[in-house]
């Protein structure tokens, strides 16, 4: 048996999960946000998402289709989760994203569709994915040198998703977020010049601790810039940081330079986990539900629905999953994730 079948649960036929109320986990944590990874292939190949070579993708048959996509959209929404993040790999890769947006926003229940993306395909389709129903985007940008930005991503122009955070702005894909993952010894020098772009742009930079998932450990293993690393850097420039209020639910825990226009928000996932306060699951592009990022916890909807499970046994399912979803990662225990690699996962 190989890790991924050792890896995924099958629930159980009963105990039935009452269908009145939103999920919750057995923590009594209200689950309400999914992260849908659309496709693992991607077209950069970051330092800390994949590895230089040997990058292994899933066969397309594997792959939910579009049609089974929907359905577990309408059963997600059904055990009440509100909130869709479109991720990868690159979601943009996938043909029709404007389409399956604007099915995933008809949806009764669904409130809310964002994206995560490199922002290569931004600058033209940003207007069409408004329209469709796009609420907004989160854009990687690791570093503002070119020459940099090219080695991290092996390979991509940084003029080029320059053009997408500007054609996301304009079109109104907003609050416009963007995120950088430190990596110590290749962008942590760049930290200023990074959070400078809030001083006059009502964005929000996310500062992303680099994690150990697989095919990049290595990188991890040594590159892990702390949040209170970072903070003493800016302070030690910018002055105190003004501490925002931060939402329940998010993981980046928000600040400002005094009198800037935009915020500045920290992902300590390693240094500083935010378990307590974790709202997501994810959907793998090939139907499994990942119940936590740093673990290899899954469950298997593609096979149930390939078997013809209706939407309300699926519901059922995800309820499931929902129940079952761990309290957090183990990294302080040394259980790290062997699974999947962050492309597979969509972050």
């Amino acid at each position: 048996m190989n890790r991924r079948q050792q890896s995924t649960r099958q629930p159980p036929r009963s105990p039935h999960y009452p269908t009145d109320t939103p999920a919750h986990d057995s923590f009594g944590r209200r689950i309400d946000y999914l992260r849908v990874s659309l496709t693992d292939r991607c077209n950069m190949r970051c330092v800390y998402c994949m590895p230089e070579q040997g990058a292994q993708f899933m066969p397309r048959p594997e792959l939910l289709t579009s049609a089974e996509l929907i359905t577990v959209m309408r059963a997600a929404a059904a055990a009440g989760f509100r909130k869709i993040r479109m991720t990868g790999g690159e979601p943009m890769l996938r043909r029709d994203i404007v389409e399956l947006i604007r099915a995933i926003k008809a949806i009764p229940g669904i409130d809310h569709i964002a994206m995560t993306t490199n922002g290569l395909r931004l600058h033209k389709q940003a207007p069409i994915l408004k329209a469709a129903g796009l609420d907004r985007v989160n854009i990687s940008i690791d570093s503002l040198n070119p020459d940099k930005f090219r080695q991290m991503t092996r390979g991509a122009r940084l003029e080029e998703v320059w053009a997408g955070i500007e054609a996301a702005h304009d079109a109104g894909l907003v609050p416009l977020k963007l995120n950088a993952v430190i990596v110590r010894g290749l962008n942590d020098d760049e930290v200023l010049d990074l959070a400078a772009l809030t001083l006059d742009n009502a964005w929000e930079f996310r500062f992303i601790e680099v994690m150990p998932l697989t095919g990049v450990a290595g990188v991890a293993q040594d590159g892990v810039v702390s949040t209170a690393e970072l903070i003493d850097r800016l302070e030690a420039v910018y002055g105190p940081l003004e501490a925002l209020d931060q939402p329940g639910s998010d993981p980046a825990r928000p600040y400002r330079i005094r009198g800037a226009a935009g915020t500045i928000g920290f992902i300590s996932s390693v240094t500083d986990p935010f378990c307590s306060t974790c709202n997501r699951m994810r959907l793998t592009a090939d139907g499994r539900l990942h119940l936590c990022l740093l673990r290899d916890n899954e469950i298997d909807l593609r096979t149930a629905l390939r078997h013809g499970a209706t939407q309300e046994e699926l519901e059922q399912i995800i309820r499931h999953a929902v129940h079952v979803k761990p309290w957090g990662h183990g990294l302080p225990e040394g259980v790290l994730p062997t699974l999947r690699g962050m492309s597979a996962l969509g972050g």
